[in-house]
């Protein structure tokens, strides 16, 4: 068991550690920013390296403070929730839960992690839609990255879209 959080620890922090960024100095602004060890982080449901022979996921690249990276619109369930996050180029993350707006911001290990997961090859295998039309009140989870637009209740087994939904749900409000 212990091996396994261990492991589920290592892979929350994602490759940042191999792309240089396990040294770096923290930098949120914000006391109650999740980082990728904190317990209110939803564990990786599979480790985040690839399969052996797969190519390995590299951050996506940043053109600028403004650019908009991934959005992600989270609607439904029993209660009717819609929420929104938003990762920008300048490593903020901004938030949107009924009409209360939020701005917080990333570490460079974080911000890494969250590019790393958006880059990953496997995420040109998802397909754009994936839902099972007979649960009800399942959540709906709306991406928006890389140009393209991702519908999903994760009810299909994606690793590389539920490891970033995770991640990004990780900054949504409580």
């Amino acid at each position: 068991m212990a091996v396994v959080m261990v492991a589920g620890l290592l892979a929350l922090a994602g490759c940042a550690s191999e792309q240089g960024a396990a040294g770096a100095e923290r930098t949120d602004t914000a006391a109650d920013t999740p980082t990728a060890a904190s317990p209110s982080a939803p564990a990786s449901p599979t480790p985040a390296t690839p399969p052996s022979g797969s190519p390995r996921p590299s951050p996506v690249p940043v053109t600028g403070p403004d650019q908009l990276l991934v959005t992600m619109e989270v609607t439904g369930g029993f209660a009717g929730v819609q929420k929104e996050v938003a990762l920008r180029g300048d490593g903020t993350v901004h938030t949107t839960d009924k009409g209360e707006r939020a701005v917080r911001r990333t570490s460079a290990a974080q911000f890494t992690e969250l590019r790393t997961l958006l880059g990953d090859p496997a995420l040109d295998d998802v397909s754009d839609f994936t839902k099972n039309m007979q649960a009800a009140d399942l959540f709906q989870y709306t991406l928006r990255f890389g140009g393209r637009t991702v519908r999903t209740d994760l009810s299909a087994e994606e690793p590389a879209l539920d490891r970033l939904v995770h991640a990004l749900s990780a900054w949504l409000p409580k």
